[in-house]
């Protein structure tokens, strides 16, 4: 029998910008009861991360351009931001007034198409958070690298690190975390020439394992919980030096939905 074991560690505190997120995470999960292992994978929220590089955007010091401007006309969203996005974005994909608060869908810098640039408001636990705004970390696979290298550091062995965050999907409802920064972890198993369970060879099969796995941990990861770090255990996988989350966008000339 096969089986893969996920926990969340409790009792992870508020971040701040600058705190240990290495230290933090490894206290939560030693006061859990549990040590990390060669072979886990660490599956950190975004919102952690942003948090501790600083990533919070104080609306009242945006000014919003004629473009903002224009799109908030457009979608009923607050212009400033509007702003905000547009400094995450390198194109406007789709604007619409839906309630409760508008639809703008972009792609962001690091080729994510995604509503909002990925810019959230909830959660935020700062003062005047309603004025507040926490954009994307500025490279998420570099996030996920270094505390990587601090997590490995402390335990030893090959530990794998996914930064998540929450996405729609074309044509279906609802959210899913999807990885946007990985460490070691394959974001893509590639199967082909290899043969299913009645010997057929597999012509086009490529699991998205990453995204897989920050899927998973959504289980685990409430809006309500506090529960921003899960441990994926027990799953059979061989760590890639070169991994990143970017490989997983499909260029443009092979998208089907633009």
């Amino acid at each position: 029998m096969e089986g893969l074991r996920l926990f969340a560690p409790l009792g992870i505190p508020a971040i701040r910008q600058g705190d240990d997120l290495a230290i933090l995470i490894t206290t939560a999960i030693e006061e859990h009861g549990e040590t990390l292992q060669p072979g886990d994978i660490i599956v950190i929220a975004q919102k952690i991360v942003s948090k501790q590089e600083g990533r919070l955007l104080c609306l009242s010091e945006i000014t919003p351009s004629h473009k903002a401007v224009s799109l908030a006309a457009a979608s009923g969203k607050d212009p400033r931001f509007i702003e905000a996005i547009l400094m995450e974005s390198d194109n406007v994909l789709r604007a619409v007034s839906r309630p409760p608060h508008g639809t703008i869908i972009t792609r962001h810098h690091h080729g994510w198409i995604c509503a909002n640039a990925g810019i959230d408001q909830s959660n935020l636990d700062c003062d005047e958070a309603d004025n507040m705004v926490l954009l994307l970390p500025v490279d998420p696979d570099a996030s996920a690298r270094k505390l990587q290298a601090a997590l490995e550091a402390r335990y030893g062995g090959t530990l794998g690190v996914i930064i998540s965050d929450t996405f729609g999907r074309p044509f279906r409802k609802g959210l899913v975390n999807v990885a946007i920064g990985v460490a070691s972890v394959p974001v893509l198993v590639h199967m082909v020439g290899e043969h299913d369970a009645y010997g057929r060879m597999l012509r086009a099969t490529r699991p998205a394992l990453a995204d897989e796995l920050a899927a998973a941990s959504g289980l685990l990861m409430t809006k309500a919980g506090r529960t921003p770090v899960v441990v994926v255990r027990g799953l059979d996988w061989r760590p890639v030096q070169d991994a990143r989350a970017r490989d997983i966008v499909r260029p443009d000339e092979k998208e089907l939905f633009l």
